[in-house]
């Protein structure tokens, strides 16, 4: 019964943090890429870290959206756990083999890359947090800020690290609102 109503929710949320999510992921992949790989200045990669961040709405707001974005994503991790276990015993009770879909691609994927969003996710939140409200210090904040870019892997690691991590929540987000069901035609009620 549990497993219904985390998927009820999960599947409600979904389209709230579809877009916010999509354009915090594409954005933190471009700036990390454009930065590393393509030798883009700081200056032109200014305004990729500026919706990254929500810095379109506003200074005093950065913190707020990416409480609410991180909060989603982990709300998200969290909710779509639940129905891990659920998936792999439908899989074992499958007869069918049917071919990959998307919600193969997302049942695979998710259990992958929960743990790496969680990580970014939550030190993101913290990393903005206690710059903004908390004035941690600052060992600590470029602690969090090392942890949510993967820096201890190094530049070519980060750049990887970020490009994968990037991608796998594009994908995930993708096939998670192909799931919904929100795109589909509806038909005519004869």
């Amino acid at each position: 019964m549990k497993n219904i109503e985390f998927r009820k929710f999960h599947r409600q949320i979904a389209p709230i943090v579809f877009i916010p999510l999509f354009l915090t992921a594409f954005t933190g992949m471009c700036y990390r890429l454009g930065r590393n790989w393509m030798g883009l200045s700081e200056n032109k990669t200014e305004i990729l870290i500026s919706i990254h961040q929500g810095e379109f709405l506003g200074k005093p707001l950065v913190p707020i959206y990416i409480l609410l974005v991180g909060l989603g994503l982990i709300t998200m991790i969290v909710t779509g756990l639940t129905m891990v276990r659920l998936a792999q015993k439908k899989r074992k009770n499958s007869s069918q083999n049917s071919g990959l879909n998307a919600r193969k691609i997302h049942q695979i994927l998710a259990p992958i890359a929960f743990l790496p969003l969680f990580l970014s996710a939550s030190t993101g939140i913290l990393y903005r947090l206690g710059n903004s409200w908390f004035h941690i210090p600052r060992e600590f904040s470029q602690l969090l800020l090392r942890i949510h870019q993967a820096s201890y892997l190094g530049s070519f690691g980060k750049t990887i690290y970020v490009a994968l991590i990037g991608l796998g929540l594009i994908t995930l987000l993708i096939t998670g609102i192909n799931m919904t069901g929100i795109f589909r035609k509806k038909r005519a009620k004869v």
